[in-house]
Protein backbone atom coordinates (compact mmCIF):
# COMPACT_ATOMS: atom_id res chain seq x y z
CA UNK A 1 0.00 0.00 0.00
CA UNK A 2 0.76 3.51 -0.95
CA UNK A 3 -0.16 6.35 0.96
CA UNK A 4 0.15 9.78 0.00
CA UNK A 5 -0.02 13.56 1.98
CA UNK A 6 0.79 17.04 1.99
CA UNK A 7 4.46 17.74 2.89
CA UNK A 8 5.52 21.07 3.77
CA UNK A 9 6.89 23.25 0.67
CA UNK A 10 4.40 21.69 -2.17
CA UNK A 11 5.98 18.10 -1.36
CA UNK A 12 3.97 14.88 -1.61
CA UNK A 13 5.16 12.89 1.10
CA UNK A 14 4.97 9.17 0.02
CA UNK A 15 4.47 6.62 2.71
CA UNK A 16 5.58 2.92 1.42
CA UNK A 17 3.56 0.37 3.77
CA UNK A 18 3.79 -3.48 3.44
CA UNK A 19 1.14 -5.90 5.53
CA UNK A 20 2.21 -7.74 8.81
CA UNK A 21 2.75 -10.72 6.08
CA UNK A 22 5.14 -9.25 4.26
CA UNK A 23 8.09 -11.50 3.26
CA UNK A 24 10.88 -12.25 6.44
CA UNK A 25 14.03 -9.57 7.36
CA UNK A 26 15.14 -6.52 5.90
CA UNK A 27 13.36 -4.96 3.09
CA UNK A 28 14.35 -1.43 1.90
CA UNK A 29 12.62 1.02 -0.85
CA UNK A 30 14.48 2.13 -3.41
CA UNK A 31 13.49 4.63 -6.25
CA UNK A 32 14.55 7.48 -8.13
CA UNK A 33 14.01 10.03 -4.86
CA UNK A 34 16.93 8.19 -3.57
CA UNK A 35 18.91 6.58 -6.69
CA UNK A 36 18.17 3.59 -6.56
CA UNK A 37 20.16 3.35 -3.34
CA UNK A 38 19.79 0.13 -1.09
CA UNK A 39 19.16 0.33 2.48
CA UNK A 40 18.33 4.03 2.23
CA UNK A 41 15.20 3.87 3.53
CA UNK A 42 14.56 0.80 5.00
CA UNK A 43 11.06 -0.24 6.33
CA UNK A 44 10.43 -0.56 10.20
CA UNK A 45 8.06 -2.44 12.05
CA UNK A 46 4.90 -0.94 13.09
CA UNK A 47 2.85 -1.75 16.05
CA UNK A 48 -0.13 -2.46 14.15
CA UNK A 49 2.34 -5.64 12.53
CA UNK A 50 2.90 -3.92 8.82
CA UNK A 51 6.59 -2.36 8.04
CA UNK A 52 6.75 1.47 6.50
CA UNK A 53 9.16 4.12 5.71
CA UNK A 54 8.39 7.37 3.84
CA UNK A 55 9.95 9.51 1.29
CA UNK A 56 9.10 13.57 0.51
CA UNK A 57 9.17 14.41 -3.33
CA UNK A 58 8.17 17.31 -5.29
CA UNK A 59 4.29 17.30 -5.87
CA UNK A 60 4.16 16.46 -9.78
CA UNK A 61 6.56 13.96 -9.41
CA UNK A 62 6.44 10.55 -11.61
CA UNK A 63 8.49 8.12 -9.13
CA UNK A 64 9.73 4.84 -10.01
CA UNK A 65 10.93 2.17 -7.15
CA UNK A 66 10.75 -0.94 -5.85
CA UNK A 67 11.06 -2.92 -3.10
CA UNK A 68 14.54 -5.09 -2.15
CA UNK A 69 14.23 -7.54 0.23
CA UNK A 70 16.86 -10.18 1.71
CA UNK A 71 19.52 -12.35 -0.63
CA UNK A 72 18.64 -9.57 -3.90
CA UNK A 73 15.13 -10.47 -3.95
CA UNK A 74 13.41 -7.79 -5.73
CA UNK A 75 9.73 -7.17 -5.56
CA UNK A 76 7.13 -4.41 -7.07
CA UNK A 77 4.03 -2.87 -5.23
CA UNK A 78 0.70 -3.97 -6.94
CA UNK A 79 -1.14 -0.72 -5.02
CA UNK A 80 1.30 1.50 -7.56
CA UNK A 81 0.24 3.16 -10.27
CA UNK A 82 1.49 1.28 -13.17
CA UNK A 83 4.32 -1.97 -13.02
CA UNK A 84 6.75 -0.99 -15.67
CA UNK A 85 9.78 -2.80 -16.57
CA UNK A 86 11.92 -0.55 -14.93
CA UNK A 87 9.39 -1.44 -11.12
CA UNK A 88 6.21 0.10 -9.47
CA UNK A 89 4.94 4.02 -10.71
CA UNK A 90 3.25 6.23 -8.69
CA UNK A 91 2.29 9.76 -9.21
CA UNK A 92 2.90 12.31 -6.95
Amino acid sequence: MIKQSRAPKKGRKLTFVLPADHPAGTISVVGTFNDWTPGEHVLRKRSNGTISTSVTVPEGTSVKFRYLGENGHWFDDPDADAITADGSLIHA
